[in-house]
């Protein structure tokens, strides 16, 4: 039998009682979100332990101590630590950014007993009575009880058209208020909802999106992954004729550690998780990874004029009466004013200006349009309308337009406002208003804004300044933030086609006058032009460019439905954090390529040298634990410091192009250095323990050569990196030697290494000037 979940009688005005709504949450009709903000500990626990490259090395361990080579084992401690911080700074992470998201999470106002409250969106159950207002996202499905909106319903259909919402109609999860507010009764809740339904088909479909870097990665560790199996057993069955079976097994053992980058995974995934954090400290949440590389790798960057270049709240400095007294309009406008809903911040100036009505009764009042740019109100002597002159005023608008203008050249933004004989309802004006009279507003200018251009501008980054003002007064304000060819303005509504759009947007700075619609052309028209583009946004207006662009920026004071359709969040509002942030992307990359180039520069040796050794028939010249050694001094310890420090270069290129530009030259010189050291001094009857140790110290000594060049130009913290590199090194050869079967040299031997080592530098520095006049891509892609 099923529970009774009958409303009471007075359910549209007081909403559930706390004991119908606990009914509900015990029959699991919550508004719980399918898809979870981050990994569960369990998640983060596994991931990092049962990795294929930690299956490698249990099985090399297992192997090891079956036959007795317990010395060997000593990587185990690098691989347990390097699990343990992947797990460690991930749960840190997890912490920071999880609390930052509960604070920041989408919320609603649900009636609960008669009182009016905002709860987080997840703890809405069936049958809750919500009010949405303009700027809110619709958390899950319900029906209009009362009031009248705007809906835009292009992040579920595609179609950006503005939809009028009245009682009785339905309302799909995952749109959002233009305008107007409404009471709505959910319907459908949790994973019955549109979106969440829609959120399960796009998990079946895919696993999410990754970073470049963690991409690339995934690529390169597939193909060594593969690749290890077949050479190891070569490596094996070849040497096995020519030593015994132990050795065998530990210097097979020894190669394919080698050719393993186990660490240069975790390194990227703690230094963006890491990066995350810091950002989160600094009043910025991330909402997807990847936005860290992508902002990093931005050269156009679109915003809007109010909230990025100028202050977010904006003023009413007054009116001009055009038909009729100063007093009259004032009156009309505050009687319009108290008719509108306060749903964006044009209004709330206008409503916090103009509060001396007679009291006319509005019969329907229709809200802001962004579509049609403007609001309007039907009183019972006639309609009345306030939005953008050139909408409002059409082929009449050409009479007014160089007093306009000459308002707009001075940053005021101008309002028309006049009386319709038709109710235009929202939709576009069949004719124009009559004028009544002009309304006159101002931003201030941020203080922090001609820095933050500046900043942007001397990093090659173009700015496009994309708004629903009119473009003469975009144009002036974005002027006088020192904004770069801020005199190149368009008047959107002008462009007709998409040609014309196109060109406009690669030739123009500042436009006026664009639709939501039109601002998503924008960055698709920019994105197919080759550039990476990120997006700024606060309003409704902008969720369309927001999605469309490589990276979208909301600002926390904007819209919930901006701020859930973010990549990242700027808690504080504050755009003057930007540089900041576009300066932490390029550390994370340009590091990570350095640090990267550390482990392939190990994992091209040994793929080099096994080859050889497959082909020619010697014993790799490397034990475990020697190998361990190595990685710990010229790869572990500098590439995790070195990812850290700061780094504001340009990126250029592909990652992981990149990395193996770096790394190919130590990997080369190490290998046509090392095999000819093994093959004469094998030749000259030289005991394999001295081979070994000339080995070691030939590798040891390029790659500290190659971090010594990484590294540059050196400071003061990376050069402490280096010198602790380099003791540490020589301490542990020296104080650990029996352990890592490291021997005196005999006076042969040493020349042997030494004649190594100096020939390996040439063919170093011969292959890095070779590598940088090889071909690249473009900065920024």
């Amino acid at each position: 039998m099923s529970p009774d979940l009958s409303l009471s009688d007075d359910y549209l005005s007081s909403g559930l009682t706390e004991a119908e709504a606990a009914q509900r949450r015990s029959l699991g009709l919550v508004n719980t979100p399918v898809k979870p903000p981050s990994k569960s500990v369990p998640q983060i626990i596994f991931s990092n332990v049962f990795t294929y490259f930690n299956l490698v090395y249990t099985v090399f361990a297992v192997i090891l101590l079956s036959i007795g080579s317990y010395r060997d084992l000593g990587f185990l401690g690098v691989i347990v630590c390097n699990t343990l911080i992947g797990i460690v700074q991930e749960l840190r992470s997890k912490q920071v950014l999880d609390r930052l998201n509960v604070l920041h999470a989408p919320s609603a106002l649900v009636f609960r007993e008669g009182q009016k409250r905002r709860i987080p969106a997840a703890q809405l159950v069936q049958d809750d009575l919500i009010l949405l207002q303009a700027g809110d996202q619709i958390p899950a499905d319900a029906s209009v009880t009362e009031g009248s909106a705007a809906l835009n319903e292009s992040l579920l259909t595609g179609e950006a058209d503005e939809i009028r919402k009245e009682p009785g109609d339905e309302l799909m999860s995952g749109s959002f208020l233009v305008s107007g507010a409404v009471k709505a009764r959910l319907t459908r809740v949790g994973a019955g909802s549109y979106i969440s339904q829609l959120t399960l088909k796009a998990k079946a479909m895919k696993s999410g999106e990754q970073s470049g870097i963690i991409r690339s990665l995934n690529r390169l560790v597939k193909i060594m992954g593969i690749a290890i199996l077949p050479i190891g057993i070569a490596l094996f069955f070849r040497q096995q004729p020519l030593f015994g079976f132990s050795d065998d097994l530990r210097s097979t053992i020894a190669a394919v550690m080698g050719m393993i980058p186990e660490g240069l995974f975790l390194l990227a995934s703690i230094t963006l998780a890491i990066s995350a954090v810091r950002l989160a400290q600094d009043q910025v949440l991330i909402h997807d990874m990847k936005c860290i590389e992508t902002l990093a790798r931005v050269d156009v960057l679109c915003v809007d004029k109010t909230g990025t270049i100028t202050e977010p709240d904006m003023t009413v400095t007054g009116c001009k009466a055009v038909d009729g007294t100063q007093e009259e309009l004032f009156s009309l406008l505050s009687d319009f004013a108290a008719a509108q809903d306060a749903d964006n911040i044009t209004m709330r100036a206008v409503k916090d200006f103009f509060t001396a009505g007679d009291g006319r009764r509005a019969l329907e009042v229709s809200g802001f349009s962004s579509q049609f740019k403007y609001s309007a109100v039907r009183f019972e002597e006639g309609s009345c309308v306030l939005g953008a002159p050139e909408f409002l005023l059409k082929d009449r608008y050409e009479t007014w337009r160089g007093q306009i203008e000459s308002y707009g050249r001075q940053g005021i933004r101008v309002l028309a406002f006049g009386k319709s004989d038709a109710w235009p309802g929202g939709k576009e004006l069949a004719a124009p208003v009559r004028l009544t009279g002009l309304v006159f507003l101002e931003n201030a200018i941020r203080q922090s804004a001609p820095d933050t251009f500046r900043y942007f501008a001397e990093q090659g980054v173009a700015i496009k300044v994309i708004s629903g003002d009119n473009p003469v007064t975009v144009s002036s304000v974005a002027g006088r933030a020192g904004i770069p060819q801020a005199e190149r303005y368009i008047d959107a509504s002008l462009l007709q086609d998409e040609t014309a759009l196109r060109e406009a947007i690669l030739t123009h700075t500042v436009f006026g006058r664009v639709t939501p619609e039109q601002k998503k052309q924008f960055v698709t028209a920019l994105k197919e032009a080759g550039h990476t583009v990120a997006m700024t946004g606060d309003g409704v207006n902008d969720i369309l460019a927001m999605k469309e662009s490589d990276c979208s920026v909301a600002m926390a004071a904007g819209s919930d439905a901006a701020v859930q359709a973010s990549q990242l969040v700027l808690l504080e509002s504050d755009f003057a954090k930007m540089p900041a942030i576009v300066a932490e992307g390029r550390r994370v990359v340009n590091n990570l390529e350095r640090s990267g180039s550390f482990y392939l520069v190990k994992n091209i040796f040994s793929f080099l040298i096994a080859l050889s050794a497959i082909l020619i028939g010697f014993t790799y010249p490397l034990l475990p634990l020697q190998i361990t050694l190595i990685g710990a001094f010229t790869i572990g310890i500098p590439s995790f410091f070195l990812a850290q420090a700061p780094n504001r270069d340009l990126i250029r290129g592909d990652f992981l192009q990149n990395v193996f530009r770096k790394a190919l030259p130590g990997g080369v010189a190490d290998a046509v250095t090392v095999i000819p050291l093994v093959l004469i001094a094998g030749a000259m009857g030289l005991p394999l323990a001295q081979i070994r140790t000339a080995a070691t110290a030939v590798v040891a000594a390029i790659g500290l050569l190659v971090h010594f060049e990484i590294a540059r130009p050196f400071d003061r913290y990376k050069g402490l990196v280096f010198a602790f590199c380099t003791a540490g090194l020589t301490v542990t050869a020296l104080v650990l030697r029996d352990l890592l079967e490291l021997v005196p040299l005999s006076l042969p031997t040493a020349l042997l290494a030494a004649g190594a080592f100096l020939a390996a530098v040439p063919v170093f520095y011969l292959l890095q000037k070779a590598g940088k006049h090889l071909p690249s891509e473009r900065p920024g892609r």
